[in-house]
């Protein structure tokens, strides 16, 4: 039924009828937007922008080949608009400029329909929309950006974008290794790809987050300087289930982190990690609801206090030990897999969680060790469980005593629970 509707309906009446549909809901914005000020502060809305798609239709139209008439009207168009704005400077004393480039984006909506696919046209027009009503928006936006934010995104850009294709892909080091300069850079760029996400999603759009969401966000960063940043906080805080529920969340978004680590560098081993995790992840979910709405103290609970769970996480010093400590221990599980096999690289997995274990979990996923998958599986896992020693350890010793017991008895089932995940892949 379409098709045939298409076949007996010009091409062309169906392209002047999306140009002046698009014109007119560009028009019809255009009047929303200054439905409060006096007609002069404008040169027009929904006829006057509907008219300007036809003119560009008609214009495109007599002469599609060359484009020459399109191109006259569009300067004629350029012309009556800069006295427009001219007008506007010296009588109204306003700069602003949306409106005529809306116009001019408006006259080439007929070339854009000819040329693109329809998909496109429909993105400009919304994105055009859409930018127009956002004024507000932006400029509240734009507000919370301080001098280091863009340095910050261009640091990213620079990481990604620009030094990590220049690298070359060829092993440099042992071929059991399997180490490159692209497949390190990449792997300090997949890290610092999740620490950075993490941090805008904190600063921009939950600036005013409470304790709780501190520790989801933080988790994606790092849960153990997460750990850290609240139990050191924790007297401060007055909040002391909320904390402990904090905290635990904190690693169960580890987890999730490190599942996506491992998904980007080695399917075969996220999926086998994904039963474990999952299971980790709804316990330690539990935990912290458990200590969140059920736990009682005798301490005042008053409203969470919003603060910063992490610095800026694309600071050089920070890649700089990302990218040592990723050498080391390329390094350092090749010569323990050469001279002690599985049982070694079990121990290492053990030692390695009282550090990061990100540069040693995506060096197990990059190489080509000649051990099996569960193996690896296995001392990641193990890897995990000793970091969860690690950041108790750092909660017992660190944090208000009203909190010791419970982070005790939360990290503690984490702990048991994870040797007994590592120890059913031995059977």
């Amino acid at each position: 039924m379409r098709n045939q509707i298409i076949d007996i309906v010009p091409s062309t009446m169906i392209n002047f009828l999306l140009v002046a549909v698009f014109s007119l809901l560009i028009g019809l914005e255009q009047r929303r937007y200054y439905i409060k000020q006096e007609l002069e502060s404008r040169f027009g809305t929904d006829r006057t922008f509907m008219l300007i798609g036809i003119l560009g239709f008609v214009f495109y139209i007599i002469v599609p080949q060359t484009m020459i008439l399109f191109m006259f009207g569009g300067l004629a168009l350029i012309v009556l608009l800069g006295i427009c704005y001219y007008q506007k400077i010296v009588v109204q004393r306003q700069f602003g400029i949306t409106s005529i480039l809306t116009a001019l984006i408006t006259y080439c909506l007929t070339p854009l329909i000819y040329t693109q696919p329809i998909w496109l046209v429909l993105l400009i027009v919304v994105i055009v929309l859409v930018m127009t009503e956002s004024k507000e928006v932006l400029f509240q936006f734009s507000k919370r950006f301080d001098k280091e934010e863009f340095i910050t995104l261009a640091k990213f850009l620079l990481l990604a974008g620009v030094i990590l294709p220049l690298l070359p892909d060829k092993n440099i080091l042992a071929p059991t290794l399997n180490f490159s300069p692209y497949k390190f850079w990449l792997a300090i760029v997949a890290v610092s790809g999740i620490s950075y996400c993490s941090y805008l999603l904190k600063k921009f759009v939950f600036p005013n987050s409470g304790v709780i969401l501190t520790g989801i966000l933080g988790g994606l960063y790092s849960s153990t300087a997460t750990t850290i940043i609240l139990v050191r906080k924790s007297k401060d805080l007055q909040e002391e289930h909320k904390t402990v529920a904090a905290i635990i969340l904190a690693t169960s978004m580890m987890y999730v982190r490190l599942f996506l680590l491992a998904l980007f560098f080695n399917k075969t081993i996220a999926w086998m990690l994904a039963p474990s995790f999952a299971i980790s992840i709804m316990v330690s979910a539990v935990i912290a609801i458990y200590f969140c709405k059920f736990y009682t103290n005798k301490s005042i609970i008053t409203r969470a206090k919003a603060f910063q769970s992490h610095n800026n996480p694309l600071e050089f010093k920070t890649a700089l030990l990302f990218g040592v400590l990723f050498i080391f221990f390329a390094f350092l599980t090749g010569f323990v897999i050469r001279n002690y096999g599985v049982d070694g690289i079990n121990l290492l997995s053990f030692i390695v969680g009282m550090t990061d274990i990100g540069p040693f979990l995506i060096n197990l996923l990059q190489s080509k060790w000649d051990i099996e998958n569960t193996v690896i599986v296995t001392a990641i896992l193990n890897a995990i469980t000793s970091n969860n020693l690690l950041k108790m350890i750092y909660g017992i010793t660190l944090s208000d005593k009203s909190i010791r017991r419970p982070l005790a008895i939360g990290f503690g089932i984490l702990i048991v629970m994870g040797l007994l995940l590592s120890f059913v892949l031995h059977l």
